[in-house]
């Protein structure tokens, strides 16, 4: 089989029903996690399938989280920044940019594999229509709002874009009623205005982000100096 007739298959996978990734009808009958007889979506006692899932995602949360920390701080971390400041003094200094580049990419893909993989088996279903662009938009936001280069600053990030949907839902609506006596803007639509105008703001005031890296903020600092 030739390359060409491997990339007919694959887009023909879009339309055609090949059993591959089941095309736009997406992939259902995934199996929940388990450990060993422990599964996670199963009642057991007082603790439910949501409330099992819930402390276990905290727990792979925390795990990132201090994996990420080590790395910060570790050579690797350290060859890193040294290829975003400058990848040509990286280079000249020894290290083998092409090689921590690739281990870069190779380190995302795996904290997004084991996130989607958690996804799956909590949904049990995923679907293009599960990962839209709206969503990508969100994590931007998230980083660039938060801080880019310091993972407390992307939590921030996070926490705060994900309390705001449910803040607006509960008060946004009520507030247009007893204003106007009638929706006059539906409460997704003001929030991706807010979403925008924050981030222009965010821009305009604090470039690094609402809890920067020190490295940044120095940085930026000298530059406004």
């Amino acid at each position: 089989m030739g390359f060409g007739e491997i990339v007919r298959m694959f887009m023909n996978n879009l339309t055609e029903q090949l059993n591959i990734t089941n095309g736009p009808k997406g992939i259902n009958l995934i199996d929940p996690f388990r450990i060993g007889d422990f599964s996670f979506s199963a009642n057991s006692g007082a603790l439910s399938g949501p409330i099992k899932y819930y402390y276990f995602l905290l727990l792979v949360l925390l795990a990132v989280i201090v994996i990420n920390r080590r790395l910060q701080d570790s050579r690797i971390g350290r060859a890193w920044v040294a290829i975003r400041e400058d990848e040509i003094a990286a280079k000249a200094a020894g290290i083998n940019t092409r090689n921590i580049k690739l281990l870069a990419f190779a380190m995302g893909a795996s904290f997004g594999g084991i996130a989607g993989g958690m996804f799956a088996a909590i949904q049990g279903f995923v679907s293009p229509e599960s990962f839209i662009l709206n969503e990508s938009i969100m994590i931007l936001a998230m980083v660039v709002l938060g801080g880019m280069g310091n993972i407390w600053g992307v939590i921030a990030g996070a926490v705060l874009l994900s309390f705001m949907p449910e803040l607006l839902r509960y008060t946004v609506e009520p507030a247009q009623k007893m204003l106007f006596g009638r929706m006059l803007v539906d409460p997704e639509v003001l929030r991706m205005l807010i979403f925008g105008f924050a981030l222009v703001l965010t821009m305009r005031f604090r470039p690094a982000g609402l809890w920067p890296e020190t490295r940044h903020r120095r940085e930026l600092d000298a530059d406004r100096k």
